[in-house]
């Protein structure tokens, strides 16, 4: 068993190393890029889901900080895949009330189900895109709350996030 979980340990890490070389074709101008993306990200919530059915949730304590950290990259990006990442969150709520997962990473991924699924999302963690330079998010639920709620899940406040993501 041991070495099975050791085995799955690797390959999520092998996963999130190829999802991570392939991000910057997501919206690639070449519809080529976009496609092999797509697929790549698809076979990865296809595996994602396969260690599920075998063994829940991918906690740190199963698999290690640095692959847990990939199952929920992974889960991020399985945005074609909608039971694949409402089952994530699902699996995830429950590790995050286990305290075996961190609640920042359920906010985003809670976040990108959401918008996902077109509704609004609760901690302002996903982009809809640029515009004069500044970052837009998609649409928030109670927007005056964003910052509370980030704080909650110990996600920095919405003004210093997307700081990072401004053009200068």
């Amino acid at each position: 068993m041991a070495s099975d979980i050791a085995a799955v340990a690797a390959e999520l890490n092998m996963m999130v190393a190829a999802d991570h070389q392939a991000a910057r074709n997501a919206n690639s101008d070449d519809p080529a890029e976009q496609l092999a993306w797509r697929r790549l990200t698809a076979r990865h919530a296809d595996r994602l889901s396969e260690i599920m059915d075998a063994h829940g949730w991918p906690t740190a304590e199963l698999v290690g900080e640095d692959a847990a950290r990939a199952a929920w990259l992974i889960a991020q990006h399985a945005d074609r895949q909608l039971d694949v990442q409402r089952r994530a969150l699902r699996l995830m709520e429950q590790a995050v009330a286990d305290d075996t997962a961190s609640p920042r990473d359920l906010a985003f991924l809670r976040d990108r189900t959401l918008v996902n699924e077109g509704r609004k999302q609760i901690y302002g963690t996903q982009i809809a895109g640029v515009k004069d330079g500044s970052p837009i998010p998609w649409p928030c639920e109670e927007p005056e709350r964003m910052d509370e709620r980030r704080a909650e899940a110990g996600i920095p406040p919405f003004a210093e996030y997307i700081a990072q993501f401004s053009i200068a």
